[in-house]
C-alpha cells in the first residue's frame, strides 16, 4: 500500500462507522464527569490538591470597641453561646422591597443552567473509573492503565471537562500507534511473495481482493493464488475481485495440497514478470495444531523456491473479535512469522480498542484497517484518524 495519508472522506467514515466504539467512550466520559462535577465561580480554576489555609479569627465581625456605646434597646446584648455579637448597623430594617433569598437549585437545575462543560478533578477516583472504561472497550487492562497514567502525569488534581479527557484520551492513543502506523513495504526483489492468513471469517479473501485491485491501480503487476482450496466460495470470490482488477488468479482443484499450489503460483508469478504474489490461505483456528502444521508447511514449501520467501506475511484480525485478537496474533507469528497486520470490521464492533492493546503488546505493524466492503474501505492506517475516531473526536 502506498503511503498516505487516508482522504478525508475516509477519516469521516471510519468516525461515522466506528459510533458503536466512540459512543460507548463518550457516554462513559460524560458519565464519570458528571458523577464527580464540581460548582465553579468563573473561569475554570486548576485544583490544588494541597490543603488551604484554615480561615483567620480575623474574618469574624467584632463588637464595637468604643466606650460609652450602648446598644439599640431592643438589641440583644448577649449573644447566644458560640455566635459572634450583633451590632445595630448589621440589622438591615424590615423593607417591602426587599426580595425573599433564593432558594438554591437542586444538581438538575444546576446543570441545565450551566453555560460550560461539567469539570471534575483528576484524582485516584477519576483514574480508576477511566482505566474500567478503556477496558470495557477492549483496551485490556495493561495498556488501560499505561494510557491512564500518561493521562495522569502533570496533570494531577486539575479539573477536567468530557472534552478536555477526549484530547488527552486520543493524544495518547496516537502516541501509542505511532510507532507501528507502517504501509505494506514494497521490495525491489521479483516476485514478492504476500502470504496473507487468518482465522475463518476474518475477512482474509475481501483484503486480497482490495490490496490487489488497490495495488494494480498503483501500477503494480500483480497475482493473486488461491490457496484456500477446501472452500469454492473462497475461490470464486478472489476471482469476481481479479476480473473487477485485472488480475490473474491461479486456482487448483477442490481439496488440493495447498503448499503444492503456492510453490506453482511462485513459478508463474516468476515467468509473468509479475512485482507482487498474493497468497490466500484457508482460515484456520488458532488452536487447531493441525490446522496451523497446515500453514507451516506452506512457509517452507514457499521457501524451497526462495528462501527469503514470504517477503510478508500479513495477518488480518476481525475486530468483533476483542481480546481474542491477542491470542490469534501471538499464534500466528510463533506458526508463520507474522510481519504486518490488516484489521477489518472496525465498522461492527464497540471493541476498536483491541488495536490499541495490539499495538501496545506486539508492536507489529499496523498496515491498514477496514470499515466496509467497498475497494476504498481499506485504507493504510493512520494514528491520529484512528484515535479521533475512537473516542469521537473531530478532527480540526
Amino acid at each position: 500500500m502506498v503511503k498516505g495519508r487516508a482522504p478525508m472522506s475516509f477519516f469521516r467514515k471510519l468516525k461515522d462507522r466506528m459510533l458503536r466504539s466512540s459512543s460507548k467512550i463518550d457516554e462513559g466520559l460524560d458519565a464519570i464527569i458528571e458523577e464527580g462535577a464540581v460548582e465553579e465561580e468563573g473561569p475554570a480554576q486548576t485544583v490544588d490538591p494541597t490543603p488551604g489555609p484554615a480561615p483567620s479569627p480575623e474574618a469574624s465581625p467584632e463588637p464595637d470597641p468604643t466606650p460609652g456605646h450602648d446598644p439599640a434597646p431592643d438589641a440583644p446584648t448577649t449573644p447566644p453561646p458560640g455566635q459572634a455579637p450583633i451590632r445595630v448597623e448589621d440589622i438591615a430594617p424590615p423593607s417591602a422591597e426587599t426580595p425573599a433569598p433564593a432558594a438554591k437549585p437542586g444538581l438538575f437545575g444546576r446543570l441545565m443552567g450551566r453555560t460550560s462543560e461539567p469539570r471534575r478533578a483528576l484524582d485516584d477516583a477519576m483514574l480508576e473509573q477511566l482505566e474500567e472504561l478503556l477496558i470495557s472497550a477492549d483496551m485490556g487492562v495493561d495498556t488501560a492503565l499505561r494510557v491512564t497514567a500518561n493521562m495522569a502525569e502533570g496533570r494531577y488534581g486539575r479539573l477536567m471537562s468530557a472534552s478536555d479527557i477526549k484530547g488527552l484520551l486520543s493524544a495518547e492513543i496516537a502516541r501509542v500507534m505511532e510507532p507501528v502506523a507502517r504501509p505494506l513495504p514494497i521490495y525491489p526483489k521479483t516476485p514478492q511473495v504476500v502470504l496473507v492468513v487468518g482465522v475463518n471469517g476474518s475477512g482474509k479473501t475481501t483484503t486480497i481482493g482490495k490490496l490487489a485491485s488497490q495495488f494494480r491501480a498503483a501500477g503494480k503487476k500483480v497475482v493473486i493464488a488461491a490457496g484456500d482450496t477446501f472452500r469454492a466460495a473462497a475461490v470464486e470470490q478472489l476471482q469476481v475481485w481479479g476480473e473487477r482488477a485485472g488480475v490473474p488468479v491461479l486456482t487448483a482443484p477442490e481439496g488440493s495440497d495447498p503448499a503444492a499450489l503456492a510453490y506453482d503460483a511462485m513459478t508463474r508469478a516468476e515467468a509473468e514478470g509479475a512485482d507482487l504474489l498474493m497468497i490466500d490461505t484457508a482460515g484456520r483456528l488458532q488452536n487447531r495444531a493441525d490446522l496451523m502444521e497446515e500453514l507451516a508447511k506452506i512457509v517452507r514449501v514457499i521457501r524451497k523456491k526462495d528462501p527469503d520467501a514470504p517477503h510478508n506475511t500479513l495477518l488480518v484480525l476481525d475486530a468483533t473479535t476483542g481480546q481474542n485478537a491477542l491470542s490469534q496474533v501471538k499464534t500466528f507469528q510463533q506458526m508463520a512469522d507474522v510481519s504486518g497486520l490488516v484489521m477489518t470490521k472496525l465498522d461492527g464492533t464497540a471493541k476498536g480498542g483491541v488495536l490499541v492493546a495490539l499495538a501496545d503488546k506486539f508492536g507489529l505493524p499496523i498496515h491498514a484497517i477496514g470499515v466496509g466492503e467497498q475497494i476504498d474501505d481499506l485504507q493504510p492506517f493512520d494514528p491520529q484518524d484512528f484515535a479521533n475516531a475512537l473516542v469521537g473526536v473531530e478532527e480540526s
